[in-house]
């Protein structure tokens, strides 16, 4: 069977603020950012059968305006403590444990996500004008064969990589 995997880094959050990396907000480009991928994950007809995400509140709020666009209740957003400055090892343990919908969308943090990405797909990734292959509010998806237990390195096909810099207003 055929399993998607969307990983979405949060959208730009806001150090102009004082507060603790787990508390920072997006910033007005970020939520921009989030809506933004919400609608292409719509148009695409890519919603979502499980959301687990991050519980830092840029990953909540990208998840909540992701969510919006998508017309999904928030309510059936997973929080896991464990994706939160996870390793890319970590949140592969966390998709095959918690993980039983054929499309997920995992929403995080790098390096961790980006490490995932690259892990699971047995090629190189280009990358953005940063340097980075998840600038803030980017969406990979992928696709593998078998169950979430079978997810292992090199096992994915990247369909398509998106950038919020790539999407219309």
């Amino acid at each position: 069977m055929t399993h998607e995997l969307l990983l979405l880094r949060h959208a730009k959050s806001d150090w102009a603020v004082d507060m603790d990396d787990f508390s920072r907000p997006l910033k007005k480009r970020g939520r921009r950012a989030a809506k933004q991928v919400g609608r292409w994950l719509h148009e695409q007809h890519l919603k979502p059968d499980a959301i687990l995400c991050s519980p830092a509140a840029r990953t909540l709020a990208t998840a909540q305006l992701v969510c919006k666009q998508l017309d999904i209740d928030e309510s059936t957003i997973i929080y896991d403590e464990h994706i939160y400055e996870a390793s890319a090892q970590a949140l592969l343990e966390v998709l095959k444990t918690r993980c039983d919908d054929r499309r997920v969308l995992l929403i995080g943090h790098n390096p961790g996500l980006e490490d995932l990405l690259v892990k699971l797909i047995p090629h190189s990734v280009s990358l953005s004008s940063n340097g980075k292959c998840l600038p803030t509010a980017a969406l990979a998806h992928l696709t593998f064969e078998g169950n979430w237990t079978d997810l292992t390195e090199g096992c994915a096909k990247l369909v398509t990589l998106i950038r919020p810099d790539n999407l219309a207003e």
